[in-house]
């Protein structure tokens, strides 16, 4: 493949023939853009630890509205609302582990749902789902996911991960995305937990310049992906545009596997304020040159909406 690959457009199908990875050797594929601003942007208040997975048991139907926006946009993958959603947050809740269960599987039928839905309205290409595995610190809600370095072993990380891995397994998406990971302890746990699931993963870090959010350099962390079978896609996300072009390059030549690519709009959370702060960086021009870098799985996380993953769709596919 060459790195002017243009996007995939494979046949049309009502339902992804091809599987992701497949795709992923031919072009390049769009994936949605954040959850919580597109839920907040429809007037729902996420301002509670579950964040946006308190809205699966809440309104469900909100959660699908929204992955049916960034389909419209364009988008060729939804990312579930399961990045908050585990079994020790909800229990916290007071929602037992049966119905904790429950929720996470939700959360993959209803961006199955919106896919129906696109089709149903004429949209031919085939559209993916991957189930969301936010870190440990998401779970903590107190912003420690930009950070890692939790005081856990890689083997109470994997304890903490596998349950909801198997769970999300069950409930057959296209992928798993073990994204928004800031530590390379994780990563290592999330690799052990991911085997033998018979579901594909990408594993996505956040980073800060060319470091993970613990410090690790970024050579090192990427090392483990190339080897594990699982994974079919090695990359960052939620991060600022500016520190992409050297993960793409890094993520590329480490692992030799397609990159995945969704940063932040560029503005800066403050976990004690619990807001963003700062001006948006982020352009839908600057995906072109991801793309010749090895990124093949291209769109954006936290405030960036369905009018930018548009803008990526069309720097990606100019004749679409």
């Amino acid at each position: 493949m060459t790195s002017d690959t243009p996007r995939s457009t494979s046949s049309p199908s009502p339902s992804p023939s091809p599987s992701l990875a497949d795709a992923l050797a031919s072009g390049t594929v769009v994936l949605d853009g954040g959850m919580s601003n597109q839920l907040e942007s429809a007037g729902h208040d996420l301002s509670d630890e579950l964040w946006s997975a308190r809205l699966l048991a809440e309104r469900p139907e909100a959660i699908t509205e929204a992955h049916l926006a960034y389909f419209e946009a364009g988008a060729d993958v939804a990312i579930t609302s399961s990045y908050q959603a585990t079994f020790e947050g909800f229990a916290k809740r007071g929602i037992p582990h049966g119905r904790a269960a429950e929720l996470l599987g939700l959360s993959v039928e209803l961006a199955r749902e919106a896919a129906r839905r696109a089709h149903a309205k004429g949209a031919t290409r085939p559209l993916w789902v991957a189930a969301s595995v936010g870190p440990y610190g998401a779970m903590l809600a107190d912003g420690s996911e930009y950070r890692g370095r939790y005081g856990l072993s890689v083997a109470e990380l994997e304890r903490f991960h596998r349950p909801r891995l198997e769970v999300l397994a069950a409930a057959a998406p296209d992928v798993l995305a073990l994204e928004t990971v800031p530590d390379a302890d994780e990563a290592e746990a999330l690799l052990r937990a991911v085997r033998g699931l018979g579901v594909p993963a990408w594993l996505s870090y956040t980073v800060a310049g060319d470091r993970t959010r613990a410090g690790q350099p970024l050579e090192e962390a990427f090392a483990p992906a190339a080897d594990a079978d699982e994974i079919i896609a090695v990359g960052v996300n939620c991060c600022v545009p500016e520190d992409v072009d050297g993960a793409v390059e890094t993520a590329a030549r480490v692992t030799g596997k397609p990159v995945v690519v969704y940063p932040n709009s560029g503005e800066v959370w403050d976990a004690e304020a619990r807001a963003w702060k700062g001006l948006s960086t982020f352009t839908a021009e600057q995906v072109t040159g991801w793309r010749r870098g090895g990124a093949r799985l291209i769109g954006g996380c936290c405030r960036v909406g369905p009018g930018a993953i548009a803008g990526i769709t069309r720097a990606l596919t100019p004749a679409r």
